[in-house]
């Protein structure tokens, strides 16, 4: 279901300036400055309306999150749960994933989640696709020595694609599932305790539709 444009979002985003960016926080001092730590940065890409960032936030005090999404309705919803939250450690980016160098220094960024990112089916698309090559390049260059990508998806085509792609940059692959949370003995591995689910996961998970997932890191060799 399409989400309903919201009147006045820049008024309602302009009270969420604190913590909503649309421009690289340079002359706040940077994120470290802006968090008061140097703890390490976590990164979602299409933060969605934020339920997993927040989340996985508020279990982890000791790490820094910051959601990146393009649409300002959507951002503004992530907004209120942090507020609703209080959480101190997270903090968003309003913006398109191209500009993602311009937010981060080279290797300042630890993990990059990819949640059920638009698969753009469609050959002439494939540009879009947030697992492309150009995106792939981008991540390589603020992720840290050994930093990694965690990829969840319901589509399997947009997966073994990904997986492709993902190797072809030079990325090493593990804890790869198809079935995150079914049968398969690697998802059992991976939801050990309690997870951390999307918007987009727990819908899926209610229908039985299968969750694919991988682990991707970056070679120490590429700085």
């Amino acid at each position: 279901m399409r989400l309903r444009r919201k009147t006045n979002i820049q008024e309602k985003l302009a009270g969420m300036s604190g913590f909503v960016f649309t421009e690289p926080p340079l002359k706040s001092g940077g994120w470290g400055s802006l968090f008061g730590n140097d703890h390490a940065i976590h990164v979602e890409m299409g933060t969605g309306k934020g339920a997993f960032l927040t989340e996985t936030a508020a279990a982890n005090p000791e790490i820094n999150f910051i959601g990146f999404e393009r649409v300002a309705d959507i951002i503004y919803e992530a907004g209120l749960k942090k507020e609703a939250e209080a959480l101190a450690n997270l903090f968003f980016v309003l913006d398109d994933a191209e500009r993602l160098p311009f937010y981060f220094q080279a290797g300042q960024v630890e993990r990059l989640y990819l949640n059920f990112s638009d698969p753009w089916p469609k050959k002439r698309h494939e540009k879009r696709r947030l697992t492309h090559s150009r995106f792939l390049e981008l991540y390589k260059s603020i992720l840290q020595e050994n930093g990694e990508i965690h990829l969840k998806t319901d589509n399997p085509v947009f997966f073994e694609y990904s997986l492709l792609s993902l190797a072809e940059a030079g990325f090493s692959l593990r804890r790869i599932s198809r079935d995150l949370h079914g049968a398969d003995p690697e998802g059992r591995l991976l939801v050990a305790g309690k997870p951390i689910l999307t918007e987009y996961e727990r819908r899926f998970v209610l229908l039985g539709l299968p969750i694919c997932r991988c682990e991707a890191l970056k070679p120490s060799s590429i700085c």
